[in-house]
């Protein structure tokens, strides 16, 4: 198949009419070699002229990134799942710091596997190298299909929900079409904005965290301030009525470890943070611990001043929280649940890219979603990918239904990813591993989430039934889309003038691997 040559990304392109065999396919010109040295250090001479995704990410982006999906308005809107499952103040509690400590277990694990594999991609480039090409597609298949579109859609009409809502009067609905439309507008922002300015989307994110932050302080501050004042009477008897059965505490636990989603994220950018192999430990070391911590306090405010009904009948807990603390200036809380959900939505757009254009790279997902945009430096046709399978989720009616289903799916993937470390240091003991974390941590964490892969088995099984059939689905896929290498000239040639077609408008190329 011919190529056409270019001398650098911002150099002039002659783009050739497709012929009737086989269109031409953009291509960049050989990479410059680089040694590890240089990978190490996150910067190479010849990384302004070669079609590469640049490295523009430091620490103080890599913490944003974390808090920014983590915080996303998760802990201001329903933090109420676990307290709704165990009945008891004292426990819910527990419950919170024990769902953080196994974060930061996990978290452990994947600074391991990301300095031992510094590629993007996160859990399918780890269960990739582990376990191979099915189960690694099948991760894929699930992530690009439901995880990731369902998420950003559920997150774009949260964020247009807290907009909308001081333009409706007190118990009148907001029409759907107008929460789809505000909510696919926003994923459609934020999808530009992620393609063609990446350096102010980090800025950006470094403000929201911030905001966010500060917006989690002043819930703790004012909820430990009422508790000063004497208000304790929420935590007498913080363990009675504790619910015991493993089934609930297992859902509760789902919950808890719900809010804390996203410390693997960062992961998944890997090729585009400066300094990988100091900057992604000290990011993961930065971010946990305050996480935790924030959300064990916000929680201890949440209970002072509400009670377990009262959580529990909330829909919006910060918000309920506000209205009944804060007087005139509960109007906060809903704008900076609003900026939170803004925040986590643009994350989540901007990282979960990086895998699908992993994916492509590697045989998983069309060719010309692994092209990168020779203006910007981004997985430009992987944004556009996922931007349009988002909108088509805000549609779907059982949007939540469908996350709900392949959630115990995710779980299996992750516990299937922190699996890895144990079976690298096994097959591959003389593996460099900037980071060698003790092996009861992997070990932990690997028990841990096999229980909560199993226990929802018997507590929701036609849930985790139809989760099962989500990820079968994907088998015929692969062996068409993958395994079947010899295909007809005309599919082929269908594939072709698709892939050249999707490059004019996007003014894509092949990335320019190292050598």
């Amino acid at each position: 198949m011919p190529d056409i040559q270019m001398s650098s990304p911002m150099s002039e392109m002659v783009l050739l009419t497709p012929n009737t065999e086989n269109p031409p396919i953009i291509t960049a010109t050989p990479a410059v070699s680089k040694d590890k040295d240089a990978l190490r250090e996150g910067s190479a001479e010849s990384d302004n002229s070669r079609v590469v995704m640049k490295k523009q990410l430091g620490l103080l982006e890599g913490v944003a990134i974390i808090l920014g999906i983590i915080f996303g308005s998760g802990i201001f809107v329903s933090p109420k799942g676990v307290i709704r499952e165990v009945e008891s103040v004292g426990t819910s509690l527990v419950i919170w710091v024990l769902c953080g400590l196994l974060s930061m277990i996990g978290a452990l694990c994947y600074a391991e596997l990301g300095t031992a594999i510094p590629k993007s991609g996160g859990d399918y480039a780890y269960i990739y190298e582990a376990y191979g090409s099915l189960p690694a597609f099948l991760y894929l298949w699930d992530a690009m299909m439901i995880f990731v579109p369902t998420t950003n859609a559920i997150m774009g009409l949260t964020f247009a929900s807290y907009v909308l809502q001081p333009f409706f009067a007190d118990g009148c609905e907001i029409p759907k079409i107008a929460l789809q439309l505000l909510a696919a507008a926003t994923i459609c922002f934020l999808t530009y904005l992620n393609s063609y300015y990446m350096k102010v989307t980090t800025k950006m994110q470094n403000i929201i965290m911030f905001t966010k932050i500060a917006a989690l302080v002043l819930i703790i501050i004012v909820g430990l301030t009422w508790m000063l004042m004497g208000n304790v009477e929420n935590f007498n008897q913080p363990f009675e009525n504790t619910e015991t059965d493993p089934g609930k505490l297992s859902v509760a636990f789902y919950s808890g470890i719900f809010s804390y989603a996203g410390w693997n994220y960062l992961n998944f950018m890997t090729e585009e943070l400066r300094d990988p192999y100091r900057n992604l430990p000290r990011a993961i070391y930065i971010s946990l611990p305050l996480v935790t911590g924030i959300y064990v306090l916000a929680n201890m405010a949440y209970l002072a001043v509400l009670s377990g009904p009262e959580m529990m009948a909330s829909n919006a807990i910060a918000v309920t929280f506000g209205n009944k603390i804060l007087g005139n200036f509960s109007l906060i809380i809903p704008i900076m649940v609003a900026i939170s959900a803004f925040g986590g939505l643009s994350v989540h757009i901007m990282t979960s890219s990086r895998m699908c254009f992993v994916g492509a790279r590697n045989g998983h997902m069309p060719a010309v979603l692994s092209h990168i945009s020779v203006k910007s430096y981004t997985p430009l046709p992987s944004l556009a990918f996922l931007c349009l399978l988002s909108i088509v989720m805000l549609v779907v009616s059982d949007v939540y239904v469908l996350i709900t289903y392949s959630s115990i799916v995710e779980s299996f993937f992750i516990m299937l990813s922190v699996s890895a470390v144990l079976y690298f240091r096994y097959k591959r003991p003389n593996m460099e591993r900037p980071i060698k974390v003790s092996l009861w941590i992997p070990a932990v964490f690997v028990v841990v989430c096999a229980f909560l892969v199993v226990v929802p088995v018997y507590v929701a099984p036609y849930e985790v039934a139809m989760g099962l059939l989500i990820t079968l689905i994907g088998i015929p896929f692969y062996y068409i889309g993958v395994v079947w290498q010899n295909k007809p000239k005309w599919v082929q040639h269908a594939i072709d003038s698709m892939t050249f077609t999707c490059q004019k408008l996007f003014l894509s190329a092949k990335e320019q691997k190292q050598d």
